[in-house]
């Protein structure tokens, strides 16, 4: 009787002394303490992200040339693994597609500048000369907007052209001439040694992992260096298709200065939707002042069947649907690369949000409820 009325006695004793405990729980168990729970996780990843998108501009000199070189690694590194499979050294087949891959971007890059430097100016006046054009035939057109509106909308945006603001924009990261030849000099190191020692060096990264996601994160990684390549080796090919055809239609046309529109529409082709929509304007209004509206007409008409065939046909093709994004993501993705990073940062920034894509499909799980066979060729966003 007496061990009964002591057990009693310490059963009531730990009941009194997790009572608090439990009170307090409830506090956070309920569906309030659960919301204030997940809105004190979601400020504190917010936190956490814009502290490293911070660091990360500070140290525009060194990240962008290695995400640049990342990106290019995973485009040629097939070429290596080839070459490492026939036999080769791995130094020797490193050594090949490095400096093979420098002496094609090398050419590709001189080629440009010659083609562009030599007929800039008059690049520049014929586009002005058309939009000039442009400008009073929307003046005399049917339309509720006035030559005065007109004129402010342009000097809206020759304002933020000129503004130091929009240079900073354009010209942040590797803004001077040291930065560039540093940059390009890293890039290029860096490059080489993600050629060579790129397992390597994801494995190591991969030791620091828990085991319990040490696969999830190794499927990541092949995924996100296969949708890099993907994208960088498709982006080509679709960029010099475009160059291609819309710089024949300028050729056949007789528009002058066909060839450094080509290379702007090439350029371009890397900007997905905006570059190549700005490069045929470019040339719709270079062809309306030197061949008249008919003409400019057919330019359109070419750059949209261009662009209609690369979108449905093309693109899908050589990129594959892993690289595939909505074009709204596309368009936010482009918006905040630029703020962040200038025309360098909107250039990379869809490689990036496809890779970060993949990573959320991989690690979220979201992968393996899907169908195998669209796994295997990717999921369209």
């Amino acid at each position: 009787m007496a061990l009964a009325t002591r057990r009693r006695q310490l059963l009531d004793a730990h009941q009194n002394r997790t009572r608090p405990a439990a009170a307090e729980t409830s506090l956070w168990a309920d569906g309030l303490g659960r919301t204030a729970t997940r809105s004190a996780q979601i400020l504190l990843t917010l936190a956490l992200a814009t502290v490293s998108i911070y660091i990360m501009l500070q140290l525009q000199l060194v990240v962008i040339p290695v995400l640049i070189a990342l990106i290019l690694s995973a485009a040629v590194y097939p070429v290596v693994r080839k070459l490492r499979d026939l036999g080769w050294p791995s130094t020797l087949a490193t050594s090949v597609t490095f400096f093979g891959l420098l002496l094609v971007l090398g050419g590709v890059i001189t080629g440009i500048v010659f083609a562009v430097r030599s007929e800039a100016d008059e690049l520049v006046q014929q586009a002005t000369e058309g939009w000039s054009q442009l400008q009073a035939f929307l003046a005399d057109f049917p339309l509720p907007v006035s030559q005065a509106q007109i004129d402010e909308a342009i000097a809206g945006i020759v304002d933020f052209l000129s503004s130091s603001s929009a240079r900073r924009s354009a010209l942040s990261g590797l803004s001077t001439a040291a930065e560039v030849v540093t940059g390009a000099v890293l890039m290029a190191v860096v490059l080489f040694y993600f050629l060579k020692d790129g397992d390597r060096i994801w494995a190591f990264l991969l030791r620091w992992v828990p085991g319990r996601r040490r696969g999830k994160m190794q499927r990541a990684g092949s995924q996100a260096m296969e949708v890099l390549g993907s994208y960088v080796r498709g982006t080509a090919i679709v960029a010099a298709v475009d160059a291609v055809f819309i710089g024949l239609a300028l050729l056949i046309l007789q528009v002058p200065l066909a060839l450094p529109l080509a290379v702007l529409i090439f350029i371009g082709g890397f900007i997905p939707i905006v570059g190549a929509t700005v490069a045929g304007i470019l040339a719709a209004l270079v062809a309306l002042v030197a061949n008249g509206p008919v003409a400019a007409l057919v330019v359109v008409a070419v750059v949209i069947v261009v662009n209609q065939l690369e979108g449905n046909l093309l693109q899908p093709v050589v990129m594959g649907r892993s690289v595939s994004l909505h074009s709204l993501v596309i368009l936010l993705a482009l918006a905040a690369g630029t703020i962040l990073g200038g025309i360098v940062g909107g250039i990379l920034a869809v490689p990036i949000a496809a890779v970060g894509w993949v990573i959320i499909r991989v690690m979220s799980g979201y992968e393996e409820d899907m169908p195998a066979e669209t796994r295997a060729g990717g999921s369209r966003s």
